[in-house]
């Protein structure tokens, strides 16, 4: 209350030149927000994810292409239970398999949460397969369309989004640091190098 009353105070008392400092370092105003798209791609880049912008298929072609390349992938296993991923990504000497054994895990997901950079997942992505039984390797694709602000908002849209069948096995992919708290929708992970194939869709 006392930073609003020396607000409030006559001109003869505070000189409306030092109000802007007083706005600019007060900690009782809030700093810019980030878009939702932006706070989450430096989030993820925080946690070590990689990020591929795409803004058509052939973009995505091209980064997933670039993907294989890079890490030898080609002619490889690939942990996909996504027939409609299995469809996209035909063509590219890979045997998609159901085995976790494989080389990488390549997967859509539910929502990308914009306040920790994580990738929100369910029973409709990973079955009934804990984190740690994914392999290490793992390349989302999803699209501009499924940034939400924070988790609770993400679980909203599976909530309302699932009719009847809700999902089981919630969870999130993020590259913890060992010595970060993990919230409750974290914990029996483990890191990822992980993928991120972000198609614009709006």
């Amino acid at each position: 209350m006392g930073l609003f009353k020396r607000l409030l105070k006559s001109k003869t008392n505070k000189k409306p030149e030092n109000l802007g400092a007083l706005d600019a370092h007060s900690k009782y105003f809030p700093k810019d927000k980030l878009p939702i798209d932006e706070n989450f791609t430096a989030n993820f880049k925080r946690n070590g994810g990689k990020f591929l912008y795409c803004e058509n298929s052939n973009e995505i072609n091209d980064a997933f292409d670039n993907i294989l390349l890079e890490n030898d992938w080609y002619e490889e296993d690939v942990f996909c239970v996504d027939e409609t991923l299995k469809l996209k990504f035909d063509g590219y000497n890979l045997n998609f398999v159901k085995k976790t054994t494989a080389s990488f895990f390549l997967s859509q997901c539910e929502s990308l949460v914009s306040n920790n950079g994580s990738i929100l997942l369910s029973s409709n992505q990973i079955k009934e397969k804990k984190l740690d039984e994914l392999p290490i390797n793992i390349i989302i694709f999803a699209t501009t369309s499924q940034f939400v602000e924070n988790i609770s908002d993400g679980l909203r849209i599976i909530k309302n989004s699932g009719g009847k069948f809700i999902p089981s096995n919630i969870t999130t992919i993020q590259d913890f640091e060992t010595e970060k708290e993990k919230d409750f929708m974290s914990y029996g992970s483990s890191s990822k190098n992980l993928y991120l194939l972000l198609l614009e869709d709006l």
